[in-house]
Order: C-alpha cells, then structure tokens, then sequence
C-alpha cells in the first residue's frame, strides 16, 4: 500500500495569469461548442460539436499537465466530442469548483475553479 508521498496533490500548477488565460480559453470553447453537460457523483461529462475535437484534445492534454489529480478521457463518436472528467475521492470537496469551472461560458461569473477552490 502506498505512503502519502503517492498521493497527488489535489491542486492546480498554474499560477493565476495562467489559470486566468486558461479560463479565457475554455470559456470561448465552451461557447462556441459545448452542448450537453452531465454530472455523476466525481465524474463530469462535456459534450462537444465534432468539429471542436483539435480543442478539445488540446484542453485534456493541457489539463492533464496543471491538475494531474483529475483523470481526462477524450473519446470522438460521429456526433460530438465528449470529454470525460474524473475527480478522486480526495478532491470530494472541492470537486463542485472543479467541475464548475470546465462547463463556465460566461467570464463574469467563472468561478475560480481549481486554483481558488483547490488552495494553490
């Protein structure tokens, strides 16, 4: 069984110009793109129209360099994108935060997500 020094932390890497342009960004994808949104417990599930599957790849591998902790799976059927995001159970608090972030389209009430919600 593992120590504590296997565990990811439960935080963000980028500082808060980088997560400000990250949110930018997503939010434009968001509107431009997002459709359906569906939630589960600590699994969060975007999809978006075929055409976004170049951003959409491009966010799962960005994210998956920031916030390590959080499991993307980017899976393409014929009509839509859909990008699956998966918390751990020690991220159970501020999962909400997590997962609010990832479906903004609206820059003034983006939450701070994972860089405010997970105390990096």
């Amino acid at each position: 069984m593992g120590g504590m020094t296997d565990a990811v932390p439960i935080a963000c890497t980028l500082d808060g110009a980088g997560f400000e342009a990250r949110m930018a960004w997503i939010i434009d994808l968001n509107t431009r793109a997002l459709g359906a949104v569906r939630r589960g417990d600590l699994h969060l599930e975007l999809d978006y129209a075929p055409s976004a599957l170049a951003d959409v790849q491009r966010l799962a591998a960005q994210e998956r360099q920031c916030c390590s902790f959080l499991t993307f799976d980017v899976t393409e059927q014929s009509d839509a994108v859909t990008l699956a995001i998966t918390a751990p159970e020690d991220a159970r608090e501020v999962a909400e935060l997590l997962f609010a972030s990832f479906q903004e389209r609206d820059a003034q009430s983006a939450a701070c997500g994972c860089t405010g919600g997970c105390g990096a």
